[in-house]
């Protein structure tokens, strides 16, 4: 069997697919699983254990050279190697059996489409991210009963195969990070006597971003009343963002991280702390271990959240909340947390040890 994962993009998203296509590996073990996935977007499932075959695809390029004849050689190239694989028999039998859209865009429909596989698998039309991708699906799964997407996802591939726990008591992440990353990180925090907590400002969407003046007063507060330094990590056109963070640390306790997404694994497994909003690194700190307090805005963190019940997320309980996932907006309410708030979080984040509670979600009133 032939399995064909269709997750595209964001980091966070396909961080959120990994424990489905590691559950497939578990259960079906000779099957050949290919995933789709946006080149930016490729380099964390880059030699994982639970995939056979990266095929990686330039969408947002495409769109910008749509009349180009080079684009649609390159889509019509693409197409025709996820459809001809390696599995194509003397018989002619189609190469890829199931195709899982796990993304929900016409964009994403549309691969599942052009791979010819007989079975299509998405979710129901009312969780499809754009409804007209139905269109492209043959199997739709009642997932509205879930509420992590985690399990959603892990709904679609229990259609591949039943013995798959929708709701399994742990998520597996099998994301392989390379002995060089490990030295990587092992020399750049060498220097830390104690541990350390991890700030992320960064955010794909504006109305994601906290002020960086607040992460440093935060920062601030984990020295001197935690005794942790931060380090305050940011990816590529970042670096502006995360050195304001460590100017606003009065304390000279944060200083910038630069890493790869595979670094940014390593790191997390040793950090004490993540505080961040709703975006990848967070979703990695989360797939790693590591304790976390989300700040989310525009997102639901029942949906997007980390899921290991002591992990502590604030949002502001607004009128304008549910569903919203709005990338601008007139008014930053949603994101006013107050510091106070956030070291308070942290406070019941880093003394929770091993007890787990009913619930955790924190709320700003």
């Amino acid at each position: 069997m032939r399995i064909l994962i269709i997750k595209l993009s964001s980091i966070g998203d396909v961080v959120h697919t990994l424990p489905a296509a590691a559950a497939m590996r578990r259960a079906l073990p000779d099957a050949r699983i290919d995933w789709v996935v946006e080149r930016q977007t490729g380099a964390i499932l880059r030699e994982s254990p639970a995939i056979d075959t990266l095929i990686e695809i330039e969408s947002r390029a495409w769109r910008k050279r749509a009349l180009s004849p080079a684009t649609w050689r390159d889509i019509r190239g693409c197409l025709s190697g996820i459809r001809r694989g390696r599995l194509m028999t003397a018989a002619k039998q189609p190469s890829v059996d199931v195709a899982i859209d796990f993304q929900g865009l016409i964009k994403s429909g549309f691969v599942a489409r052009a791979a010819g596989a007989p079975r299509r698998i998405g979710f129901d039309s009312n969780e499809l991210r754009e409804r007209p991708s139905r269109v492209f699906l043959n199997e739709q799964v009642d997932t509205a009963r879930y509420r992590h997407v985690i399990n959603k996802n892990l709904a679609l591939a229990k259609a591949v195969c039943r013995e798959i726990d929708a709701s399994p008591a742990t998520f597996e992440f099998p994301i392989h990070v390379a002995p060089e990353d490990e030295a990587y990180v092992g020399a750049a925090i060498e220097s830390i006597a104690t541990g350390f907590a991890i700030i992320n400002p960064g955010g794909g969407w504006p109305t994601k971003r906290w002020p960086v003046e607040r992460f440093g007063q935060v920062a601030d507060w984990l020295w001197t009343q935690r005794g942790l330094p931060t380090l305050v990590t940011h990816g590529p056109g970042e670096e502006e963002m995360a050195h304001a963070v460590c100017s606003a640390a009065r304390s000279g306790a944060a200083r910038p991280f630069a890493s790869t997404l595979k670094q940014f694994v390593a790191l997390a497994r040793r950090a004490e702390l993540f505080i961040g909003s709703d975006t990848g690194p967070l979703h990695l700190a989360a797939a790693c271990g590591t304790p976390i307090v989300g700040l989310y805005g525009p997102t639901a963190p029942e949906r997007n959240g980390p899921f290991d019940p002591r992990d502590v997320t604030l949002a502001r309980d607004l009128w304008c909340r549910e569903d919203c996932h709005r990338r601008s907006c007139w008014h930053w309410e949603c994101m006013d947390i107050p510091v106070s708030a956030v070291t308070k979080a942290i406070e019941v984040r880093l003394n929770s040890g091993e007890s787990r509670p009913s619930h955790k979600q924190y709320r700003v009133v």
